[in-house]
């Protein structure tokens, strides 16, 4: 049986290269503290390193929230189940015509695969209505799904467009999660974070918002729409659904007043904000729909700021122009 780690899966901006300086950065400056959140959490990594306190994740795409549960809930949960089912998945399963196939064939995945894909995200919905998975399991098997089949699809890294001509794998293979057994007191959500900032509290607030006009959710789409399995209609080359509910202000000209608004509302003794130094750099896309001078201001109105940075090679599709790159972290004490 082949097992899987938090940091198996591709994804824009993901933090987990830089995880030491955050984490040193964090630990010298907020002190012993006993709760975290991690707002705009993406696929889990920071979080991953606070598993010892109470931790709080959230992020608006259902996809990663699934991820989280994986990760992160403290909700018991049998592991040789989970494996069994991971076996049955793996094993080769007859050819049939579903969802995936009449939509995907031939795009990200070739038809068997997309006939596999379709059955086990089916199987799984069917086991979870029967009860004989839980909340966690069902996730562990979704997100399983969701990393087995990011290894072999035919994309750059993300799913705003596919390779033409590409040739598709005919298999894949799911992994079983690691997930920490004994985590108490975690809370997993999937809500707007400007909305669920008015509702919790923690000592240490960590924010990691998009920075680009780039949505999540276009990039995403396709391991959302698995991940929901709402059966959603689906149009263009790409094959995406409707993201509307999805979008975020932060990839927008409204990115600063939100930023604002979420600053003035949260409740912490620090707050982390994570955001790189693209500025002006790239094309309108690629630069920081919040400048500096916005954050610090923001900041400042809420405590005393630090600020610390770390050079960093983006994720990107292509080759980057850009060889200062960094990652900077502001460190709010708050009033």
């Amino acid at each position: 049986m082949f097992y899987t780690k938090i940091n198996n899966r591709r994804y824009l901006g993901n933090k987990y290269r830089i995880l030491t300086f955050i984490k040193q950065i964090i630990s010298e400056n907020c002190g012993d503290f006993e709760s975290f959140a991690d707002i705009f959490a993406g696929t889990g990594a920071v979080s991953s390193a606070y598993t010892d306190k109470i931790l709080y994740t959230n992020d608006i795409l259902y996809s990663n929230y699934l991820c989280h549960l994986t990760w992160f809930s403290d909700e018991v949960f049998d592991i040789s189940k989970v494996a069994n089912y991971i076996n049955l998945y793996n094993s080769e399963i007859p050819f049939e015509e579903n969802y995936m196939t009449q939509n995907f064939s031939g795009t990200y995945f070739s038809d068997k695969v997309c006939s596999k894909i379709g059955f086990i995200r089916e199987n799984i919905e069917n086991e979870s209505r029967s009860g004989k998975i839980n909340i966690r399991e069902r996730a562990m098997l979704i997100t399983s799904l969701l990393y087995g089949i990011d290894k072999i699809a035919n994309t750059c890294g993300h799913y705003d467009a596919y390779r033409k001509n590409a040739d598709l794998s005919e298999s894949f293979t799911m992994c079983v999660p690691e997930p920490n057994a004994n985590l108490k007191h975690n809370h997993c959500f999937n809500e707007d974070t400007n909305e669920l900032v008015k509702k919790i509290s923690a000592d240490v607030v960590y924010i990691d918002p998009p920075y680009n006009s780039r949505q999540y959710c276009d990039a995403y789409h396709l391991i959302e729409n698995i991940a929901r399995w709402e059966k959603p209609e689906v149009f263009g080359i790409a094959k995406k659904m409707d993201r509307t509910a999805l979008k975020s202000k932060y990839c927008t000209r409204e990115a600063p007043a939100a930023f604002e608004d979420l600053i003035k509302n949260i409740t912490a003794k620090y707050i982390v904000v994570s955001y790189n130094n693209m500025a002006k750099k790239g094309n309108d896309r690629s630069n920081a729909r919040i400048s500096d001078s916005q954050i610090l201001k923001t900041l400042e109105n809420k405590g005393d700021v630090k600020t610390f940075s770390q050079p960093l090679k983006a994720f990107t599709t292509g080759k980057s122009e850009h060889s200062d790159n960094e990652e900077r972290l502001f460190i709010c004490k708050v009033k």
